[in-house]
């Protein structure tokens, strides 16, 4: 049996961490091994390079960005395409708005009173700046947050709570109950 790897393309930080410690866990059945790779420091010509190699050994990657700015998710890959050179919009993933509006989607309301954070529901829209607000002050720092909502995430909960993380779900197959194929992912576009 051909020894698969999956090599997830990640922007930053934040990104690396949710993705090492709550994503790569949902792979480890589907593959020999899981790299996160930070690839939004990199020049573009490595990234591409980069890309080509996992291709040429036979390998898989996903290539995860922010929305941003963008008007939607069609917008994005357009932008990602022209600055990677990939046209291959079947290996991207937007997240919407941004990784922060994930890890926040994992929290249900006993986890966010724990935390000591307001009730929401849906995280579509939360950016960085939105999320910062909400950190409470007994942290002494973002990171520590963060550790300690992906201490108490649920893959279950953050489906209900982001759209482009229930399409990213539902994509790959990641939970047990992504029985039927057939049916189409939820449309992280509609923003």
């Amino acid at each position: 049996m051909k020894e698969r790897r999956l090599f997830i393309l990640v922007e930053g930080n934040d990104d690396e961490r949710f993705f090492s410690r709550v994503v790569k866990p949902l792979f480890a059945d589907l593959y020999t091994s899981v790299e996160i790779v930070m690839y939004a420091c990199m020049k573009n010509e490595k990234v591409n390079s980069f890309i080509r190699s996992i291709g040429e050994m036979g390998h898989d990657f996903i290539m995860c960005a922010d929305i941003d700015q963008e008007p939607n998710v069609l917008a994005k890959k357009r932008l990602l395409n022209e600055r990677y050179d990939l046209y291959a919009n079947d290996h991207f993933i937007i997240i919407i708005r941004e990784i922060e509006s994930w890890y926040l989607a994992g929290m249900d309301e006993r986890a966010q009173h724990r935390l000591g954070i307001r009730r929401y529901g849906s995280t579509n829209h939360i950016t960085k700046e939105i999320f910062n607000g909400m950190i409470p002050r007994h942290y002494k720092s973002r990171i520590a947050f963060m550790g300690d909502i992906i201490t108490l995430f649920s893959v279950h909960e953050a489906r209900e709570r982001n759209r482009s993380f229930s399409f990213f779900c539902h994509r790959y197959r990641l939970l047990p109950d992504e029985t039927d194929a057939n049916t189409p992912p939820p449309a992280p576009e509609a923003e």
